[in-house]
């Protein structure tokens, strides 16, 4: 990695001190939003869009809230032509929706716009052209001063033809394209030389739009150059400051968010970050930021699978399975102890404050994306714990397993996880479950059993249990009656009193109803102890709880016969 030696930094600080944003800790409201996925996202494509696939995204960004859509370049080819004439002749675009094309300052090429935009409401007719020094130097080879008139040149050239069409809304946009590789000082000099011919109003603002055409430095760094420009600007108050990060660091979303606190208006990106090379900034990351803070986005990603999938279907991109937000394991948690947390945080929220979020380890609620907590955000692998196949086998299935009996069921899931290779679905896990503990009834089978309350001259003592049952052992059939303090010690008398040796001692019980979505009403759950002082669980289902009770002990006992098989007396 030596040829790191051939790097220098090619961005520019700005002259003055600046970094009065850094006192701002979130940002306020959501910036004006311009989709630039039908330009850059489509440019950057192997395969651009059709002219269908294009009308059809159009819609949809409609859809989802964006009031501004750079809808492509209408001079640089007959499908970018036909696109815009077609939304224009049909009548696609609404009246608060706004469409942006983009060009060079080129007569030829202006003209050709124009003509693409006859009859159109509302409309952004974006200039650029490149004002770095690597590009002044290396690509035009041309002087500061030749590199202004091409911006002067043009934008007289818009504000001309635009008022040949008094019957359309014209607003004008500028860039000073590879903005981050400027000087600044020459940056706002040239920016300033466009705002004083185009001469924007309050009713008529210009917008000046700062691109980080290839993202050069720290994120920091980016928000002073904004913040200088944002005080160095003529007509500030009639200015909108946009700005429109690519991602070639990794850290777009860091740029413009910085950039907004440093006093960007506007932000140009795409849906998940499509464009050049690393892409554009991400919009949707973007605005869920804000979600999460509290701020409405003014974008609404409340159906995030839809978003994606429409991204997916028009651009022939994937999401990545972990992209923020959207991915489909963004929620999934397979970590034994992030499960634990988020199980805990989850029945906490619903017992204490439901009307706040502060889940550990999700920033997001799930259900504001159109997501689910089932199936999405705890998934069990070998890497999981007791916590999180406890919620599958709760939030699932109705079984609010005790928490002493979690670790034991949590091992074995992860055994079996961790023997197939695999992540073990809602389904797999409670099969696993059931075939394991769920009312095992071989070799031992109580297959009636009726209890009743013993009579006594003494203060009435609920705990007095008499009980008459059939039991199966190994398919003998015993017919027993007993008494005890309660209806399990009574089942317990009743078996010694065949001619097999039971010794054991009850450790705990518990039981609840299921929800009324199950087959069973109710669920029990029993542990026992063998002579050495071995533990084992059995969980009985029934409508009777009862003898769902009695299905458990019999499951309990079915377990420990398989390490010390019933003998006889």
């Amino acid at each position: 990695m030596k040829n790191y030696e051939k790097y220098k930094i090619g961005y520019y600080n700005p002259p003055a001190p600046c970094g009065k944003w850094m006192k701002k800790d979130h940002i306020e409201k959501a910036p004006i939003w311009c989709s630039v996925d039908l330009r850059d996202g489509n440019q950057a494509l192997i395969v651009p869009m059709s002219l269908e696939e294009k009308l059809n995204f159009f819609d949809f960004l409609v859809k989802i809230g964006f009031k501004e859509i750079e809808v492509g370049f209408p001079a640089a080819s007959e499908t970018e032509y036909e696109f815009v004439r077609k939304l224009i002749e049909e009548n696609r675009i609404p009246d608060d929706v706004t469409i942006q094309v983009l060009t060079q300052s080129r007569k030829h090429i202006i003209d050709k716009t124009f003509e693409a935009l006859k009859g159109v409401k509302h409309a952004i007719v974006h200039l650029y052209n490149s004002t770095s020094f690597a590009q002044r130097q290396q690509v035009f080879r041309a002087s500061e001063e030749e590199i202004i008139q091409i911006a002067k040149d043009g934008a007289v050239l818009i504000k001309e033809y635009a008022a040949k069409h008094p019957e359309s809304d014209f607003r004008f946009e500028y860039s000073p394209e590879s903005f981050t590789g400027t000087e600044m000082e020459f940056a706002a000099r040239i920016c300033n030389e466009v705002i004083d011919i185009w001469k924007p109003t309050p009713d008529k603002k210009v917008i000046i739009n700062l691109p980080a055409t290839v993202e050069m430095s720290l994120p920091h760094v980016f928000a002073n150059q904004i913040e200088y420009m944002c005080n160095h600007l003529h007509c500030r108050e009639n200015v909108i400051v946009s700005l429109h990060p690519h991602n070639d660091r990794g850290t777009g979303v860091a740029d413009a968010e910085l950039g907004i606190l440093a006093g960007g208006d506007r932000i140009e990106g795409t849906l998940f970050g499509n464009g050049e090379r690393t892409g554009n900034v991400d919009i949707v990351t973007l605005a869920m930021n804000m979600f999460t803070h509290g701020v409405d986005p003014q974008l609404d990603f409340s159906d995030m699978p839809s978003v994606v999938d429409a991204y997916e279907t028009y651009t022939g991109m994937k999401v990545s399975p972990r992209q923020p937000y959207g991915g489909s394991l963004v929620f999934a948690a397979f970590s034994g102890s992030h499960q634990d947390a988020i199980a805990k945080g989850m029945k906490w929220r619903e017992e204490m404050d439901p009307s706040k979020w502060t889940v550990p380890y999700l920033p997001l609620d799930p259900h504001d994306v159109g997501r689910e907590y089932d199936g999405d955000v705890i998934r069990i692998n070998s890497q999981s714990g007791k916590g999180g196949v406890a919620y599958i086998l709760e939030h699932n299935f109705g079984f609010d397993i005790p928490k002493a009996m979690r670790s034991e069921v949590g091992y074995m899931m992860k055994e079996i996880s961790d023997h197939n290779h695999e992540e073990l679905e809602p389904q797999e896990i409670y099969d696993a479950f059931a075939k394991e503990y769920i009312n095992d009834f071989d070799p031992l089978d109580i297959t009636d059993a009726t209890f009743g309350h013993l009579s006594s001259t003494k203060e009435e003592d609920d705990s007095s249990v008499s009980v008459k049952m059939r039991v199966v052992i190994n398919d003998e059939v015993f017919h027993l009656d007993a008494e005890g303090n309660g209806r399990l010690d009574a089942v317990s008398n009743a078996l010694k009193k065949t001619n097999y040796h039971f010794d054991y001692k009850f450790i705990t019980y518990s039981e609840h109803a299921i929800s009324a979505d199950s087959n069973s009403k109710a669920a029990s759950y029993v542990c026992i102890a063998d002579a050495n002082g071995n533990t084992y669980w059995g969980v009985g289902t029934h409508t009777d709880i009862i003898l769902a009770s009695v299905n458990a002990l019999v499951s309990a006992l079915n377990r420990m016969n398989k390490k010390i098989h019933f003998i006889k007396k």
